[in-house]
């Protein structure tokens, strides 16, 4: 068989009309997730998003940072919202609940892994379906990013809001790296590949994010930034 009729025969679907009419009832159900998701955040105030693995257990110096992350931004008056798992997710959102601070949860229904800590206050729990839409949540109602370690979901909501900042489609926020040792190698790829190299970003894009190895560090960075910029009420 050629390859033109592999392909061909690859995309002989019969049930395409029904599946063109399902997609088209989707957005319906995106709708949804977001006027949930709109309704709910609007009412918590300034918060800050912490991402992280979901792999990381309790004992993991990296938890245990996630945790002290939540209690001292919960002190200071902000939210903070997670993906809503296990994990970094759990840490940051126990280190909030231990302080009674806002504890947010955006969780994400997934074959594997991922299912709401206990943390999470039940009036800031969501249930998402729709990445993109659970992305869209943690970028509009958040007032800095504080990124621990963590695989592909962690580096693909780092470069959203890098992404979102660069391009001045959302306001400047701090973006907080925490763990140098581990971010050290991505940060050497970007600043001598994509910069020097190729010149796919700019120098001024390497002011975009700092990076820090304590929760004190993470959290005064937070702090400094709006002790030099308003604090701008997005939610």
């Amino acid at each position: 068989m050629t390859n033109e009729k592999r392909i061909k025969k690859a995309f002989e679907i019969k049930n395409w009309p029904e599946i063109k009419s399902s997609d088209s009832w989707n957005i319906f159900k995106v709708m949804a997730e977001f006027v949930e998701g709109y309704d709910t955040l609007a009412k918590i105030g300034p918060c800050v998003s912490v991402f992280g693995s979901a792999r990381t257990q309790p004992g993991n110096p990296y938890y245990e940072m996630a945790t002290e992350i939540g209690q001292k931004l919960a002190a200071a008056g902000l939210g903070v919202i997670t993906g809503g798992g296990p994990g970094i997710m759990e840490a940051g959102n126990l280190g909030a609940s231990q302080e009674k601070g806002a504890s947010v949860g955006l969780n994400i229904e997934l074959p594997f892994e991922q299912s709401a800590n206990p943390y999470i206050d039940q009036d800031k729990l969501i249930n998402f379906n729709f990445f993109f839409v659970r992305k869209v949540m943690f970028m509009k109602y958040a007032q800095g990013f504080i990124v621990l370690p963590g695989g592909f979901g962690t580096l693909d909501e780092l470069f959203e809001a890098l992404t979102l900042v660069q391009t001045q489609k959302t306001a400047k926020f701090p973006i907080i790296l925490v763990g140098s040792s581990f971010w050290s190698g991505l940060i050497d790829w970007i600043q001598e590949v994509m910069l020097e190299k190729e010149a796919n970003v700019s120098p001024e894009d390497m002011y975009l994010f700092k990076v820090v190895d304590t929760a004190e560090e993470a959290v005064n960075e937070i702090f400094e930034f709006y002790s030099k910029y308003s604090m701008s009420l997005n939610f």
